[in-house]
């Protein structure tokens, strides 16, 4: 699944593609400007993201062979919750999908 297949799945419980799009891009940005600040983000259930340190090290140039120096960098590092684990085993059943809304009507009459 992609970030668009996302979108799709999303739009049928929110009714259009614009919100669902407005939606996802929200949380995903939120998420990632949490966690490059340094900030952990725990969703109950899902899991967490946050921010990890590597330090530096010396590794082998795989054509050669010869020595070289990685510099230390910062990774996102997400750990799944224990229900997302258990969704994944089978040990927990899926949920049944909530019913798509329905559009919004205006109170006017024509």
């Amino acid at each position: 699944m992609n970030k668009r297949d996302l979108i799709d799945a999303i739009s049928g419980r929110l009714g259009d593609k614009k919100s669902a799009t407005e939606a996802l891009n929200a949380v995903l940005e939120t998420i990632q400007e949490a966690v490059a600040n340094g900030d952990k983000v725990s969703i109950t259930g899902f899991g967490v993201f946050e921010k990890s340190q590597r330090p530096a090290r010396t590794a082998r140039n795989p054509a050669t062979g010869d020595p070289i120096q990685v510099a230390a960098s910062s990774v996102p590092k997400f750990r799944p919750g224990a229900d997302f684990k258990a969704l994944v085993n089978g040990t927990k059943p899926i949920p049944p999908k909530a019913p798509a809304k329905a559009a919004p009507r205006s109170g006017r009459k024509k």
